[in-house]
């Protein structure tokens, strides 16, 4: 289960339209860089040297990969031989997330490690990961909990961001985003549970909370069939339905989230922009001192819900 992009395909950027940055350096989530082509063990000429950025790119490009170059660069750079390229472009070619194909995403400068059939972060949640620092300023220690967690990218990025100077949990429905959740948050002290919700959690969690990340899908179920083939076709459906109006895991959520926190610990969501006054509607119901706060690029709505 993990938050998404909702907007349908109009709003939607599959990964060969995000902007593509160099892989990040942190020590504890980078993976193994491959070699430099220079590097590489020699093949027969039969197995092909690495195609050049410039081949490569014009066969993205003709799949429909829009920024082919970036797309190609990533791929020579990724990977381990003229083999594994071939493999890897056919994926791409094919409509894999990039992040798939890679093994990886760049998320607020960390190398987040993900899956096949995983959801894939998405860029406009670094501003999720901003509010949330401003959330807890002056907290020492605080006490994080990323909920529907995924990889477990907004936990990472907060905690990173918090010079590790946080207690970091994390759960997940899903038991492949576990897994990644736990390669990933593992090396940070992060500790990840499978399950649904608050019932994955330790009881010793309730009321300590001074953050709670809860990027719930808010995707409604009728608008799934709009969103684009990289979403439809290769994460799982609960990381982006949200039910009727999308935001039923949200209640779900609001309906706990007040006993789990700590007095002034706070709850950010990431929400559809024309869902935000229902969204913090339904926050405020739950005892929460609510503000929605929006970004325009890229464009990016949260609701953060307080406990005083």
């Amino acid at each position: 289960m993990r938050h998404h992009d909702t907007e349908p395909a109009t709003h939607r950027e599959p990964a060969s339209h995000r902007e593509l940055r160099e892989p990040a350096t942190h020590p504890e989530l980078r993976e193994p860089a491959a070699a430099p082509v220079s590097a590489q063990a020699a093949e027969p000429r039969a197995a092909a040297e690495l195609l050049s950025e410039t081949e490569l790119a014009a066969r993205l490009r003709a799949a429909g990969c829009v920024f082919a170059e970036d797309e190609a660069r990533l791929l020579r750079l990724t990977a381990r031989g003229p083999a594994e390229l071939e493999r890897m472009t056919g994926r791409r070619a094919a409509g894999e997330p990039l992040e798939h194909v890679l093994g990886w995403a760049d998320f607020d400068g960390l190398r987040i490690a993900v899956d096949p059939g995983v959801f894939v972060p998405r860029r406009r949640t670094e501003f999720l990961v901003r509010a949330a620092l401003e959330a807890v300023a002056g907290t020492a220690a605080p006490v994080v909990l990323d909920l529907c967690c995924g990889t477990g990218a907004v936990g990472a990025a907060v905690v990173t961001r918090l010079g590790g100077a946080a207690r970091l949990h994390a759960a997940d429905l899903d038991p492949a985003a576990v897994r990644c959740a736990r390669r990933n948050l593992h090396p940070l002290g992060g500790r990840v549970y499978e399950g649904d919700l608050f019932a994955a959690l330790p009881a010793a969690l309730r009321g300590t909370v001074h953050l709670l990340t809860a990027n719930v899908p808010y995707v409604p179920t009728d608008d799934i069939p709009l969103l684009p083939s990289e979403a439809r076709d290769h994460e799982p459906r609960t990381a982006l339905d949200g039910g009727p109006d999308g935001l039923a895991l949200l209640r779900r959520v609001a309906a706990e989230a007040y006993d789990w926190l700590a007095p002034g610990g706070t709850l950010l969501t990431e929400t559809g922009s024309h869902q935000s006054g229902a969204a913090a509607g339904i926050l405020r119901e739950a005892g929460l001192t609510v503000r929605v706060v929006s970004d325009p690029e890229p464009p990016a709505t949260v609701v953060t819900a307080t406990r005083r």
